[in-house]
């Protein structure tokens, strides 16, 4: 080994280490994002430094992934406009510069992922364990297991190492439907394995006791094991999936039980389950609040400015297209719309190709789907981990677009007049290892 090692030139190896502290930052940077209990959180401190220095130091924006770029700065534009609207500016520059900020990291794992497509393992990989951390925290904060546990639950539920149930919940479905893919589709000997952290995760969503989680994740599951029955060609594989299905339904229906059998569960799930909550229907309630926030809009299309709708009303919109009418104005609700269509349309395309990348982005858009039902309902504008959706997404989009250029010029016989990348040539592009 050390002969090999002495015959590699300085320059290849000086590649791998910079590769492997690459791939150990990104890690970092995304095991961090599940631990927001206060603002600014280490993830936000920790991935400004990260992209400052990835783009000193060559982050490449591609062509396919600049549409990402403009619409998320565009709808920013939007919100500065807004701003001009309000009279105290209160914490606003200080929102926007987050949301600024949350549209850069989207663009950073777009860029990231198109140019080491490796890299989708490791960012999944890593979004597990912090699923299962801040899911364990949760657990034991709710059922007192660890002195000082309260500080892991909000309102008698769950929230793990975040601010509010209600985000740890959906936070938590990307890992889980991961887990449930891998289970789907990998070795029964690998079952065991699975199960443990599936368990957990879903036990965090569902101690979470949001309403909004509960139906992300089934929604995305039920999505998955579609495509995947329709990805195959092969009987048997179906059927696998079909059993595979069954037991992990079994599995989670078995754990579910066993938590209603402890105190309080019940009563809190029969209180959670009912569609509308007192704070819904009431008046000035969050219905009541769409049908003044929508004519609100028609009356002031350059929006009223962040943060200043909840301090009309008392509450926020709770809607994330009500809430870009408010605070990013028209343009920024233009924007937003535009991305999301954009994104749904642009990843469906990936879904049923055979790429080595393909699973990572199945799963992402699965649970991404759930969020753009789910934002009916909750505002989701400073969402982490919806910021990273995105990434993912476009990161596939980018590497979709470079892969059928690539195989263009092969078709007809000659090679890009700009070159190879040096990113993610075309060598590099199926050597991902797949889940």
């Amino acid at each position: 080994m050390r002969a090999l090692a002495h015959d590699l030139p300085p320059a290849a190896v000086n590649a791998k280490l910079i590769a492997l502290i690459a791939s150990g930052a990104v890690f970092l940077g995304v095991f961090l994002s599940g631990f927001v209990i206060d603002e600014p959180a280490p993830y936000d401190l920790y991935m400004t430094g990260l992209i400052a220095v990835w783009a000193l130091f060559g982050l490449r924006i591609s062509r396919a992934a600049m549409p990402l770029l403009t619409l998320l700065v565009v709808m920013n534009i939007g919100g500065l406009i807004a701003m001009t609207q309000m009279s105290d500016l209160m914490e606003t520059p200080l929102y926007l510069s987050v949301s600024l900020f949350l549209a850069f990291t989207s663009v950073f794992f777009a860029a990231v992922t198109e140019a080491r497509p490796d890299v989708y393992r490791l960012i999944f990989i890593a979004y597990v364990a912090s699923a299962v951390l801040t899911s364990l925290a949760g657990i034991a904060g709710y059922f007192n297991l660890v002195p000082g546990g309260e500080i892991f639950t909000k309102y008698g539920r769950a929230a793990g190492v975040f601010q509010d149930p209600n985000v740890f919940g959906p936070f938590l479905a990307l890992p889980g439907i991961y887990l449930l893919y891998l289970l789907l589709t990998g070795p029964v000997s690998r079952m065991p394995l699975l199960a443990v952290p599936l368990l957990i995760v879903v036990g965090g969503i569902f101690l979470s006791f949001s309403r909004g989680a509960w139906g992300l994740f089934a929604v995305a599951a039920v999505l998955l094991t579609g495509i995947l029955f329709l990805q195959s060609r092969s009987g048997l594989f179906r059927l696998r999936v079909v059993v595979m299905t069954i037991l992990a339904i079994a599995l989670l229906v078995v754990g579910i039980l066993v938590l209603l059998q402890i105190p309080g569960v019940s009563d809190m799930l029969s209180n959670r389950a009912q569609l509308a909550q007192d704070y819904d229907s009431a008046r000035l309630g969050r219905f009541d609040r769409y049908a003044i926030g929508f004519q609100l809009a028609l009356e002031k299309p350059l929006g009223i400015g962040p943060l200043v709708f909840g301090k009309i009303y008392g509450e926020d919109t709770h809607d994330i297209w009500l809430k870009m009418l408010m605070d990013y104005g028209w343009l920024g609700f233009v924007c937003y719309l535009v991305l999301t269509l954009w994104t749904v349309a642009a990843g469906f395309r990936l879904l049923l190709r055979d790429r080595p990348w393909q699973p990572y982005v199945l799963c992402a858009y699965v649970v991404y789907i759930g969020h753009i039902g789910l934002g009916t309902f909750i505002d989701t504008d400073h969402w982490r981990h919806l910021y990273m959706l995105f990434g993912l997404i476009w990161g596939g989009i980018a590497l979709e677009y470079r892969y059928q250029r690539q195989f263009q010029t092969r078709a007809v016989g000659h090679t890009d007049p700009a070159g190879p990348s040096r990113h993610c040539d075309d060598p590099a592009l199926p050597s991902v290892v797949r889940p």
